[in-house]
């Protein structure tokens, strides 16, 4: 069975999550990304940020959230996704990058406009008080 390692950003504002849109694509995804070679968890959480959303992570303040688990979007049945969340505080203004279209603040009855894995981290958010409807 294939996984898919990635890294995600879960940052939370009036009881709504970021999201963001990648160019030509139709899914919103909480910001993050795969890992590269070597690449730890700070390290991609840092660079994905960077690349996405033109934010620099504080390191000391990164917190492990939760790790999640689900079919990969748009990938074959069987291919799952294994995002492994943090949130964390940052320098500097949330702006699309080149690769996002669009920055957006979702919420719980956005579930539509998600992939399978995002479902389940909004269900966690949403289960604990945190992420609105």
């Amino acid at each position: 069975m294939k996984e898919i390692d990635k890294i995600a950003f879960i940052y939370l504002k009036d009881g709504k999550i970021l999201s963001t849109l990648s160019k030509g694509k139709d899914t919103y995804y909480i910001p993050g990304g795969k890992r590269e070679n070597g690449e730890s968890d700070e390290e991609t959480l840092i660079r994905e940020c960077k690349e996405e959303l033109t934010i620099d992570i504080k390191r000391n303040s990164i917190k492990y959230y939760g790790t999640f688990e689900a079919q990969a979007h748009g990938k074959s049945e069987g291919v799952l996704v294994k995002m492994t969340c943090y949130t964390a505080d940052f320098y500097g203004n949330l702006e699309a990058s080149t690769e996002i279209e669009e920055i957006r603040w979702l919420d719980y009855n956005d579930l539509n406009k998600i992939s399978p894995v995002d479902k389940l981290i909004f269900a966690d958010l949403y289960d604990k008080g945190l992420l609105h409807s």
